[in-house]
Order: structure tokens, then sequence, then C-alpha cells
């Protein structure tokens, strides 16, 4: 008898074990807890309701984070990643895992400043995921198991770079990216800083760097217009809260520099940030208070307004789903339109 409930013993402790095993690289499968109406939906136009309907619901996915940023879906794992910036981690979320632990830490090492993990994500063509790194300033590529990882760039003309920040896939197989200051402990005063600007790069295929544009004061969010006629970039700028438009000429050079919506006159927490555009055109930008919906025209059409206020968006799903990684959450909301997935 005691060798009967000693071997049940070892049996529900090998189940339990298995229950509660690793489901990701690194990670803990953690329990899905969503909750439902975690924020509010603002019309200011009568035509935000084609592209955002009223009854939406904003859910919020996980919660805890430090500081969430540079969501991504990966089409070929089906699930999202994203950055907990100040937490020096990169998560996945899904509806049948939830949240799991990708990479931890991504800096390794010494730093004057809490914000060393990765920003903005991205996916390539063969799939990998691209880090635009604050601590190791640089842009870097990992392989799909979060192993071997690989730099791509992290100089400009033998300078290093400040802490590259978001980026955006052209067709021709060009990376845009952004390179402002923040993973700087004193900024654009930090004695670690090189580049005297902070800068709008893109990187070729070959690994080839192109400076793009030194003239904005705080580069962040980043994304192209449909057509690729158009580059978008927000200024996250607290004295100059600004989105850019600029056109893009030949190979991809960009010129033509115009504000296309200026957002000085709002008192709201948050400044011009991470962005994407839908395949009309419509661009959904993180910005004061939320999430603001412009059609191409630069007209202010909604807000769409998460508990926390965002600082990050990435397509999902079918497409139609749009993820907000905002401070210390991760929602999503359901919309009437959608973008496309690198």
């Amino acid at each position: 008898m005691q060798n009967l409930k000693l071997l049940l013993l070892i049996l529900a402790m090998s189940t339990a074990l298995i229950s509660c095993g690793e489901s990701g690289p690194g990670s803990e499968k953690a329990a899905v807890d969503i909750i439902d109406n975690a924020g509010l939906i603002i019309s200011v136009d009568p035509s935000f309701e084609a592209l955002v309907p009223a009854e939406a619901n904003i859910q919020k996915l996980a919660g805890g984070f430090a500081f969430t940023e540079g969501p991504v879906w990966h089409n070929r794992q089906e699930h999202l990643m994203f950055s907990d910036l100040r937490n020096n981690a990169i998560h996945i979320w899904d509806d049948e895992n939830g949240l799991q632990t990708f990479i931890q830490p991504v800096f390794e090492g010494e730093s004057d400043t809490e914000s060393v993990g990765s920003n903005g994500l991205n996916i390539d063509s063969e799939g990998r995921l691209l880090l635009m790194e604050h601590g190791n300033r640089q842009v870097s590529r990992v392989e799909p198991d979060g192993g071997e990882r690989t730099v791509l760039v992290d100089s400009y003309r033998g300078k290093r770079l400040n802490s590259p920040n978001d980026s955006a896939w052209h067709s021709n197989g060009w990376l845009y990216f952004t390179d402002p200051p923040y993973g700087l402990a004193g900024l654009e005063d930090d004695p670690a800083r090189e580049l005297d600007y902070n800068g709008i790069y893109r990187l070729s295929p070959s690994g080839e760097i192109q400076l793009l544009d030194r003239d904005q004061t705080r580069p962040n969010g980043i994304a192209f217009s449909p057509d690729e006629q158009t580059l978008y970039v927000a200024n996250s700028d607290a004295e100059n809260k600004v989105w850019y438009a600029y056109d893009v000429v030949g190979n991809g050079i960009i010129g033509n520099p115009r504000i296309f919506y200026d957002a000085n006159d709002q008192n709201e927490i948050g400044a011009p940030d991470g962005m994407k555009v839908d395949v009309d055109g419509n661009v959904f930008a993180t910005g004061p208070g939320g999430v603001w919906v412009f059609n191409r025209d630069g007209v202010h059409l909604g807000t769409i307004k998460p508990n926390e206020v965002p600082a990050n968006v990435a397509w999902g799903d079918d497409g139609s789903t749009l993820y907000m990684t905002a401070r210390t959450g991760l929602y999503r909301v359901k919309l009437n339109t959608r973008g496309v997935i690198p």
C-alpha cells in the first residue's frame, strides 16, 4: 500500500511539472485573463466609425510590465511579440498560451539608464526578429529560437548610433529606422553620445547605412503609406509634438518634409510615438492620450484610448486587430479596417 501511495504521488508530481512546463524559449505559460471594456472610443469625425466601431471593445490582455513598446505580429508563429523596455525583456502573447517570455535579458552589462532593453521590433522576410536596441545602441537580428544574435548596424561613419527606436520596411528591401537619444541617460547631453543629431536612416540588405534626415529633434515612430510615396515620422519632442510627412522619391530617398499634424496644443500625457497605416492610407498613431486616427489628408477622425497611454501599435491576427503597448499593459481592439503585417 505504501508503495502504491508513493507511485501515485510521483505520478501526480510529474503531471504537475508537465502542466507548468516551458511553452516557449526561456518562459513559462501564463494563464489568459482578458479584461473587457478597458478604455474609450472617442469619435471626432463622422467617417471615424467606418474604421473604428463605436461599440469597439478595448481589451487588456496582460499587465504588470515596466514600460511596453515595439509590438509586432509574427505571421508564421501566429503570435504577438513586444518589448518590456525597462524590464529588459521581449515577450510573446497569444490567445492560447497567454504571456511567455522570449528573451531576458536583452542587454547584458552596466548602464546608467533603466531603458536598456529593445524598443521597436520588426520581422524580416525569413521570419527572423529585428530589434531596435537601446542598451547596445544597435539594430540586431535574432534567430527564431531566440539564440544567435547578429548585429546589423551599430554605427554611422565610425560613430556609434544613439539608440535605435523604431523601423519600417520598404518593398525595395531597405529597413528605415529612427535614432533618438532615449537609451542614453543624459539624452543629447550624455557624454557617451557620439553623433550630434538624432537621425533617420535606412539600411540596405547588404548592410549599407544611409542618413536620410538629421533635422528632426526627436524622430521616433515611422511608417510608409500603402503606395510608399509618403513616409510618416513622429517627432516625440515635448517641445515640438508633431507628425511629419516626407515624399519618397527615386530609389527611396526622402524629401519635402512637412508637418502632417501638429499636437502642440494638447495637454494629455504622451507625445507622437509609434504608428501604423491601414490599407487605405489612414494613420493610427500613438500620441497625447491615446491612438490618434488620421485620414491620409491629416484630418483627425477620432482617438482610441485604452486605460493607459499607448506608446506603440501593431496590426495582428488577420490584420484587423490593433494591438497597443501602453505603459504597464498590453491591449487590443478589433477594427473595421486592417493593415498589412510584415
